[in-house]
């Protein structure tokens, strides 16, 4: 229980952090815009992340799902960055 619980928090914060930062960016205007509404945001889908993360059978599958999950989220953020697509 506690494996799934640090991996909601850990892990769950990245993941969150990458998938508002890519709602974010994707929206039209400038990024500046949207930060109040992408804390908010930021905070609803930590706690809806870390509320998944029990779901999992073992801390191990959640540790290397959500893990991964925020590899990826963040891999694209760094991405479209580095392709000059976001600023």
């Amino acid at each position: 229980m506690w494996a799934r619980a640090f991996a909601g928090i850990v892990p769950g914060f990245l993941l969150s952090a990458g998938l508002v930062g890519l709602v974010t960016w994707a929206l039209p205007g400038p990024w500046q815009g949207t930060i109040v509404a992408g804390v908010i945001a930021f905070f609803v889908v930590w706690i809806a992340v870390m509320g998944a993360s029990f779901q999992f059978a073992n801390g191990k599958r959640a540790w290397t799902w959500l893990g991964s999950l925020a590899v990826v989220s963040l891999g694209a953020l760094w991405l479209l960055q580095w392709l000059r697509w976001i600023q």
